[in-house]
């Protein structure tokens, strides 16, 4: 089930985290920018528009500012629904471009809460858990422009 009630100052800490993630310095300088978020950061929507300075030589979008739009996020949304008991780290990743990323990109991140209890299941082992989860980047009409995978580590402290 969801974590135990943190308590205020927890909260506050994380809707503090969460209001400030726009003015995070490599988010600022592509251009990210979390449009929409659950109030339980069980979820995110994040866009980047095309800018010079998240530019590739050949005018479309760079492909590490595509990547550094989906790098935080699944593990930040385990590490908020599993709670202080567990350690959770990326451990890998991939990026798969599909067509050039040209205007605005968003993506959607979110794992359901039978995922995460199925990862906390797993945990109460004591042995780490390795899910992967995938986020596709899509361009203003839907199309994807990239995919990108990672592969996280779970552990129960």
């Amino acid at each position: 089930g969801p974590p135990p009630d943190p308590g205020p100052p927890a909260a506050l800490k994380r809707r503090v985290l969460a209001a400030r993630i726009n003015l995070y310095p490599p988010f600022l300088g592509a251009g990210i920018r979390v449009i929409r978020r659950a109030p339980d950061l069980a979820s995110f929507d994040v866009r980047m528009d095309l800018t010079r300075r998240n530019r590739n030589l050949v005018g479309t979008h760079f492909g590490g500012s595509l990547y550094a739009m989906c790098d935080p996020f699944f593990m930040w949304i385990l590490t908020e629904q599993l709670g202080p008991d567990y350690v959770v780290w990326d451990k890998a990743a991939k990026i798969r471009f599909w067509r050039p990323g040209r205007g605005t990109v968003w993506a959607r991140f979110h794992i359901p809460e039978h995922e995460v209890e199925r990862v906390e299941r797993e945990a109460e082992s004591g042995q780490p858990v390795e899910p992967t989860y995938k986020v596709r980047v899509l361009d203003d009409l839907g199309k994807i422009v990239a995919e990108v995978e990672k592969l996280l580590y779970v552990k129960r402290r």
